[in-house]
């Protein structure tokens, strides 16, 4: 039951005695040459990978910084400069600031994800730009870096019980921290 106007046709294989219903396959013919679908598809997706890779950005631009590029930032980049560490750290340092939003609506959700998120790679870019504070301030830096860890676990802790005062309270806490790490960071 094949025509040449339609390039997919139904293929029932042999029903055993056991099964109940026949199996029905759809392929992709060409003149007598079948071809499966997954693999039209793998084919597809990966030459557009491919072509979308070739194009890509430089690595550590402040523009392509946030929850998209998750991935990215994680697991291709091999790491950033201490500087681009500097400005990311401020980037989050302003992200943080404009998630009082969702507090105020009590969007618990995506609150925890921005945190997760955020700390997943701060501590890492903290670590890097150490090397660019001066000796006589690394001390007070690695006060402000650990101050900074403590109040967006404990933000973090409050925000998954949710208990509103306590989130407001450590949200200010940690506005405040990487504020300070910001400012010796300048």
């Amino acid at each position: 039951m094949t025509t040449t106007t339609t390039p997919f046709h139904n293929r029932i294989t042999a029903v055993h005695h056991h099964q109940l219903l026949p199996r029905i396959q759809a392929t992709l013919s060409n003149q007598g040459n079948s071809i499966p679908r997954r693999k039209i598809v793998t084919t597809i997706l990966l030459s557009t990978s491919l072509a979308l890779g070739l194009q890509a950005t430089p690595l550590a631009l402040a523009q392509n910084w946030g929850t998209r590029s998750f991935l990215l930032e994680r697991f291709f980049e091999p790491g950033l400069s201490p500087e681009d560490s500097v400005e990311r750290i401020r980037q989050t340092a302003e992200g943080l600031h404009d998630l009082r939003h969702m507090l105020e609506t009590m969007s618990w959700r995506y609150v925890i994800f921005y945190i997760r998120l955020k700390q997943a790679y701060l501590s890492q870019d903290m670590k890097t730009a150490m090397s660019i504070v001066p000796e006589n301030r690394r001390k007070s830096y690695v006060e402000a870096a650990n101050q900074l860890v403590d109040n967006m676990s404990e933000f973090d802790y409050y925000v998954r019980t949710p208990k509103v005062y306590e989130s407001y309270l450590y949200y200010e806490k940690t506005l405040k921290s990487i504020d300070d790490l910001v400012a010796l960071l300048a």
